[in-house]
């Protein structure tokens, strides 16, 4: 017989209305995360901003210009006791933390065969360990109060088409796409959405991540030259806008989208990766004995249930 994958869970979408609700944005100070912010304030959500920059918190929250919606904390994403005091004064703020958008991330680029441990410590530690420090920490407080959530976590595009000279930072975000899917269902079955968030060149500052690599990052490098160099790179006008950005952010929150991706230009590339795989699966017969023993590994309903909410609705809805 046939192997029959399971049924697709049920189109839910716990966050179809931000109104009132809080968001907690790690990273948010600046580029993508100012542009959600600023896209979830307009909406009607109440914001708790964290940055490890707080200069930057300041000009963050002068330019929203609603202070009675937005909070912020300073917050080093690799700190976990500091996360958990992050969330603490989000709640203490604003009583519930409903959505999560793990999105602090640095620029780690260069050849593998220069990267050294501090290279890879900072980049997965940030990119990576950032985003589980946030489920870790924030996950079970959402559940707690029982009124649903939301979690975006941020890729990249780096996650899907990953390009030389970027393995620690495509590593990282590949990564957050398989937690991401992984979780979906589980998730689910307790009215929390969770979406990979893989954007294209977005007009911010990750450029000057270097700034930010601490001392004891920089010990047994092969990048700091590069970065260096990365300050040096203009941000093109072509790039995406940080509104623009936030808007999509948002309108995948609404949806609860698995995938929230801002780029047409990337889906030639997608697809090529995607046919290179299948045309390397093995041309022979489908072993439909085994195939029934390991059913619950050779496919997910999220990605039915994704490609159904995809048919059903414009991308801008």
């Amino acid at each position: 017989m046939a192997y029959t994958p399971p049924a697709a869970p049920q189109n839910t979408t716990p966050m179809a209305d931000v109104r009132g609700r809080t968001a907690f944005i790690t990273g948010g100070a600046n580029g993508i995360g100012l542009g959600i912010a600023r896209a979830l304030v307009r909406a009607g959500a109440n914001v708790v901003i964290a940055d490890i920059r707080e200069s930057a918190l300041a000009e963050a929250k002068a330019s929203l210009g609603a202070d009675d919606q937005v909070e912020t904390v300073q917050l080093d994403v690799t700190d976990r006791a500091g996360f958990a005091a992050a969330a603490d004064k989000a709640e203490a703020r604003f009583g519930k933390i409903h959505i999560l958008v793990g999105n602090a991330g640095i620029g780690v680029m260069g050849p593998i065969m220069d990267a050294r441990y501090d290279d890879w410590d900072w980049g997965m530690g940030v990119n990576l360990g950032g985003v589980i420090n946030g489920l870790v920490t924030i996950l079970p407080r959402i559940k707690a109060h029982g009124e649903g959530g939301q979690v975006v976590t941020t890729s990249s595009q780096s996650g899907l088409i990953p390009i030389s000279y970027s393995a620690i930072y495509s590593a990282a975000k590949a990564a957050i796409i398989g937690i991401t899917e992984a979780a979906r269902g589980e998730l689910a079955a307790i009215n929390i959405g969770i979406s990979a968030f893989c954007p294209g060149p977005v007009q911010s500052n990750i450029a000057h991540s270097g700034e930010l690599r601490p001392e004891d990052k920089k010990q047994d490098t092969g990048y700091l030259k590069r970065e260096e160099e990365l300050e040096a790179r203009p941000v093109s006008p072509l790039w995406m806008s940080q509104d623009e950005v936030g808007e999509r952010v948002l309108a995948g929150i609404r949806r609860n989208d698995l995938y929230i991706l801002t780029h047409p230009e990337f889906g030639p590339g997608m697809q090529r990766r995607f046919d290179a795989i299948m045309a390397s699966v093995p041309d022979e017969e489908v072993n439909e004995a085994r195939a029934k023993e390991i059913f619950f590994l050779l496919d997910n309903p999220i990605f039915a249930e994704q490609s159904a909410r995809c048919a059903k609705q414009p991308a801008d809805a």
